[in-house]
């Protein structure tokens, strides 16, 4: 794990634009066509204004979530409507979007096809996770009914989970999904979640989900 500190979140936020743009740039250029996989929440929300005005080839960049809330777009509590406000505006509108909801009735129902749509862009050129105060990531939460299965090496590219902490049902990228990232950043912000990820350094992964992530992640942090 890689830790870099930044002096604001102003200057966090610019300098993470800057550094998953460059980043996309060389994926394009080597192979054409690059992968985006970006956490929900409001913490990245600037970041994503800065990203979105980036000159790319955004035609050639297949943007999609970690993890999903099993709820429609235009609930207040969708990862897809934030990163329609926030992201996929200007010159990022041309990227192309998949999302992690659908008209089935249940996430469990939606697996199969949404899995389908996300295959053919693995692995994920570039990463970037968020972490809660319990060391979640993704909605891979400790105490998830199925978290194990989901940690595990051979874990289907998403899942269905549902643990207390969330208040829906969701859907996840799966651990070994999220680890085959070509590039891997963690985007925290404030003391807690510091003290918190330095807790996971000595936990397991199911008792600190964002353990199975870390080993070849870049951390950003500010206060």
């Amino acid at each position: 794990m890689q830790f870099v500190e930044y002096p604001d979140r102003e200057f966090l936020m610019l300098s993470l634009a800057d550094t998953i743009a460059g980043e996309l740039a060389d994926f394009l250029r080597r192979e054409g066509r690059a992968s985006l996989c970006l956490p929900g929440g409001t913490t990245p929300g600037p970041m994503f204004d800065t990203l979105s005005g980036v000159d790319l080839d955004w035609s050639k960049v297949t943007v999609f979530l970690n993890d999903e809330r099993w709820v429609p777009e235009d609930s207040p509590r969708s990862n897809t409507r934030l990163l329609r406000e926030r992201l996929l505006t200007g010159p990022a509108a041309a990227a192309t979007y998949l999302p992690l909801y659908s008209d089935a009735g249940t996430p469990d129902a939606a697996l199969a096809d949404l899995a389908a749509a996300i295959a053919p862009h693995l692995p994920i050129s570039v990463l970037l996770l968020g972490m809660g105060e319990d060391m979640h990531t993704a909605s891979l939460f400790p105490g998830a009914d199925r978290l194990d299965e989901a940690l595990a090496e051979d874990a289907p590219l998403l899942m269905a989970l549902r643990a207390e902490a969330a208040d829906e049902p969701r859907i996840t990228l799966t651990a070994p999904a999220l680890k085959g990232a070509l590039a891997i950043h963690v985007l925290i912000t404030g003391a807690a979640k510091r003290a918190a990820l330095e807790r996971a350094q000595g936990l397991t992964p199911r008792e600190a989900p964002i353990k199975a992530l870390l080993a070849n992640a870049t951390v950003h942090w500010a206060e």
